[in-house]
């Protein structure tokens, strides 16, 4: 399966904006909405809220494979799962601390196209001894 990556640079800019948000009004519940659009993102990178809404204006090109971006949406679900858990649960500097992890890979992302957990998840491949589509050695 493989993804567009200019759709994923839109993901990542709303998600820059709706974690800055979290993080400017220091809203749960927001952020437990964001952790929900990056759990749907890892199931199914082809249905991610945002990513559709990117295909309703630009015809997809899908050239990179998605199990990098998959892996990407479940560091971002841990992320602003911790932070909406801190905020909700009263721990203001944890849900801080987290969320400032999540807009900084975010913002990485959807200003520079350098995906943090794509990274991870490519190097961790390597480490291992396969390729980014997890077949043989690299």
């Amino acid at each position: 399966m493989y993804v567009d990556p200019r759709g994923q640079r839109f993901a990542a800019a709303v998600t820059s904006v709706v974690v800055a948000l979290v993080l400017i009004t220091g809203s749960g519940w927001l952020a437990l909405a964001q952790a929900v659009v990056f759990a749907i993102t890892a199931y199914r990178p082809h249905r991610g809220p945002y990513g559709s809404i990117f295909r309703m204006v630009a015809p997809p090109r899908p050239t990179e494979p998605a199990a990098p971006v998959r892996f990407a949406q479940l560091v971002g679900f841990a992320f602003l799962s911790v932070s909406a858990g801190g905020y909700l649960m009263g721990a203001e500097t944890l849900g801080l601390v987290a969320a400032a992890f999540g807009l900084f890979a975010a913002f990485l992302n959807a200003a520079f196209g350098l995906c943090l957990g794509c990274e991870a998840y490519l190097r961790i491949r390597r480490l291992s001894g396969r390729n980014a589509e997890g077949v043989g050695n690299v």
